[in-house]
């Protein structure tokens, strides 16, 4: 969703960033925090925004006069895509940072790692046999924050919201009883995976979140892979990463990614691995 709105307020120097709703109140992102005093009232394009609370990890807690539908339509004339800043307005659309198979509205930010697959892809994987899943995802943005602790144990991930269909989880307990492997694509559906998984030692059916934080020392429970971009150092996505191969490894790849010119983030090349 084009959630990221800019403020005429402050001369266009400030931004809000809609994370998620509650009633009345929206968990939001904003820049610049000082800017967002409690208690300061805003009003852009007829909507009148209050800062009720600073929420830990930066967030602010804003009260807003318009439904969850009235915000909707106000995001799709005033909002922007909150496409991670190195991405400029030149090098993409709307849709490009949405995947081929989206279908549902509630994602901040792109699952990226299934940006790579086009519907011919999708189609060439099932004619070899690989069998695809789909889950909902409401991707947020602690799947990106960098973390601010010294000593990763310290640092909590964003909550995230998914659903997974009763065939889905019913397939994918099959899989597993079958004896074979389950690739996620993308840390966030791995997440998700991973966590599922482990509310009753096998996949359930429901609408949930987790707020899982996967790092070296984790013991694996779903998932036999991974498809994943090559991501920021200092982000939990690399810790993840690290997790499943190992922190050697993990070296070993990006010291090869750097001397081949791989790209790297959103719009980047991907891997498997396993």
């Amino acid at each position: 969703m084009p959630v990221r709105v800019r403020l005429k307020q402050f001369g266009g120097s400030a931004e809000v960033l809609f994370v998620e709703m509650n009633g009345g109140f929206w968990k939001t992102l904003v820049r610049p925090g000082k800017k967002f005093k409690i208690g300061n009232s805003i009003v852009h394009e007829g909507v009148t925004m209050i800062v009720r609370a600073v929420l830990d990890g930066g967030f602010r807690l804003l009260e807003v006069d318009r439904s969850q539908d009235e915000m909707k339509r106000f995001f799709l004339k005033y909002g922007e895509m909150p496409v991670p800043p190195y991405i400029t307005g030149t090098e993409y659309r709307n849709e490009d940072y949405n995947t081929v198979y989206s279908k549902n509205e509630g994602s901040v930010a792109a699952p990226t790692a299934g940006l790579h697959f086009t519907k011919q892809l999708l189609a060439r994987l099932r004619s070899r046999g690989v069998q695809i899943e789909y889950v909902t995802l409401h991707v947020g943005p602690g799947t990106f924050l960098p973390m601010k602790v010294k000593d990763s144990r310290w640092h909590r991930m964003h909550s995230e919201r998914y659903q997974m269909s009763s065939g889905v989880a019913s397939r994918l307990n099959k899989c597993l009883a079958d004896g074979r492997r389950i690739i996620a694509v993308g840390t966030t559906s791995l997440r998700v995976l991973e966590a599922n998984y482990d509310r009753s030692h096998g996949f359930s059916p429901g609408c949930f979140s987790t707020d899982i934080f996967i790092a070296p020392g984790y013991k694996w429970k779903a998932i036999s892979g991974l498809i994943t971009n090559f991501h920021l150092p200092k982000s939990t996505l690399l810790m993840l990463v690290a997790a499943l191969i190992g922190r050697d490894k993990v070296l070993r790849l990006y010291s090869h990614a750097l001397v081949s010119g791989y790209r790297f983030y959103s719009f980047g090349d991907g891997m498997l691995i396993t």
